[in-house]
């Protein structure tokens, strides 16, 4: 099977071409306050990113990519009953359409399910490939492979951003919200500990990835309950006055 590059085009025309403004853009319901607070986790996700000393960064790299791309393809399975390509006609995210370029520069428009799967079985490839991921000792990683970590991490990026733009609805009903909103904001935090992805791919998620990557606050300390005035406070029952 041939591979794929990945090239994306954003829907550049500030006004319709009989001159009306577009419409507003549609309210993005996942950076609402009731979702963003719910997640997984609580503590500071840049701790589970940051390379141990005692590890190889290849190792490292490999084996959070490998994880991620489980953990991404697992999410959007969650959905993909409701990604076809007749809900998601192209791959969107915000007011970006991402396209498909063969080895030869030919661009491909796919559907979002098509897209994904393209995604997902390149993925696949490489990270099974022992050339490239190896898993046994002394194998030497190949020169290539920061910049294959790097494909991987962009692609996996825009299915994460197709999730939160058209199927949100769907994670919320399902109950996931909280599952996708830590998945996105440790691979976030992982991408930009090492430089995985450009800021310019990933600036379409600006919004959602600050508020998201900032640690949550812990819940303010419970007020102790008032002592009723009447009742007599521990100490006075037990004060012995001496004669």
């Amino acid at each position: 099977c041939c591979e794929f590059s990945l090239g994306r085009v954003a829907e550049n025309s500030k006004t319709k071409p009989n001159g009306k403004k577009p419409p507003t853009e549609e309210k993005k319901q996942y950076l609402e306050l009731e979702y963003t607070k719910i997640r997984v986790v609580d503590f500071d996700l840049k701790e589970l990113v940051v390379l141990p000393r005692e590890i190889d960064l290849n190792e490292w790299l490999a084996s959070n990519t490998t994880t991620f791309f489980n953990l991404i393809n697992l999410q959007y399975s969650t959905i993909s009953e409701f990604c076809t390509g007749d809900t998601c006609q192209a791959m969107t995210a915000c007011n970006t359409i991402y396209y498909w370029y063969d080895e030869r520069g030919k661009k491909t428009k796919c559907t979002a399910p098509q897209y994904v799967d393209f995604v997902m079985s390149l993925c696949q490839k490489l990270v099974t490939d022992e050339e490239i991921f190896p898993t046994k000792y002394g194998k030497e990683f190949p020169n290539s492979f920061e910049s294959l970590v790097k494909k991987i991490c962009r692609y996996l990026f825009h299915v994460l951003a197709h999730l939160y733009w058209a199927h949100f609805k769907e994670t919320v009903a399902l109950d996931l919200q909280g599952h996708l909103n830590t998945l996105y904001a440790h691979f976030i935090v992982f991408v930009r500990e090492f430089n995985l992805v450009d800021p310019k791919e990933t600036c379409i998620m600006d919004d959602l990835s600050e508020i998201l990557c900032t640690p949550v606050p812990p819940p303010a300390p419970a007020p102790a309950p008032s002592t009723p005035a009447s009742a007599p406070s521990p100490s006075s029952q037990n004060h012995v006055t001496e004669r």
